[in-house]
């Protein structure tokens, strides 16, 4: 049976309802960098997906091409993620997506080095005759979290975020978000195929403990 992420790290991918603490080691990730609003036809982030999925599958399928990668066993492409944030903005203002800047991602296995990820961006060009030029090998070393899963229209993700936060104050941290800590999304559901309300979604903010330095990454 294929290894499956989301079953094997529950605590990263699956968690509750209701606020929690975590710390999130760091990880490598397929990424590509942008801006603009999300939900435009055929828009850069949209663009940016495709990508992501291109080389991801290109490293999943390895095993049957001419790239034996060493230490690779069969598993489930992870699900979509994104780092978000807005210049001069504190936090996330859902009314104006058109500011969003971004980094979209799908974490790879720990087997997959830099090597390999550059074997699969030029193999993938080739085979599927695409520039591959903006994806990026990506390590995020994300640390001390408040999460939630929150389900529901992307758009009432605040209500989420509040009891995040009150909880994550309520527990002595409070929020780190800088330039390299950002606001993190994790996409368990595919929006194409899932009505509004049904979607699941983690939401992940850094925090500190109160009274601490900022993290420095």
């Amino acid at each position: 049976m294929a290894f499956d992420f989301k079953k094997e790290y529950k605590e990263f991918y699956m968690p509750k309802g209701t606020p929690s603490i975590v710390t999130v080691p760091k990880m490598n990730y397929i990424a590509v960098r942008g801006s603009g609003d999300p939900n435009e036809e055929d828009g850069e982030y949209k663009q940016a997906i495709g990508l992501l999925y291109g080389i991801a599958f290109t490293v999943k399928m390895s095993k049957k091409g001419s790239r034996q990668i060493e230490g690779y066993f069969d598993y489930v492409v992870p699900p979509l993620e994104g780092f978000w944030w807005q210049d001069g903005v504190e936090g996330v203002d859902y009314s104006d997506k058109g500011s969003f800047q971004w980094i979209s991602v799908i974490r790879l296995p720990d087997f997959v080095t830099k090597e390999d990820f550059d074997w699969a961006v030029k193999e993938a060009s080739v085979k599927k005759k695409q520039d591959f030029s903006k994806v990026r090998f990506f390590t995020y070393d994300e640390g001390l979290c408040v999460q939630c899963m929150h389900v529901g229209s992307y758009d009432d993700e605040p209500a989420t975020v509040r009891l995040m936060h009150e909880f994550m104050e309520s527990e002595g941290y409070e929020l780190d978000i800088t330039d390299e800590r950002m606001h993190h999304e994790i996409y368990l559901s595919d929006a194409r195929k899932t009505a509004p309300e049904k979607l699941k979604t983690v939401i992940r903010h850094p925090i500190r403990l109160k009274g601490s330095d900022p993290v420095i990454k």
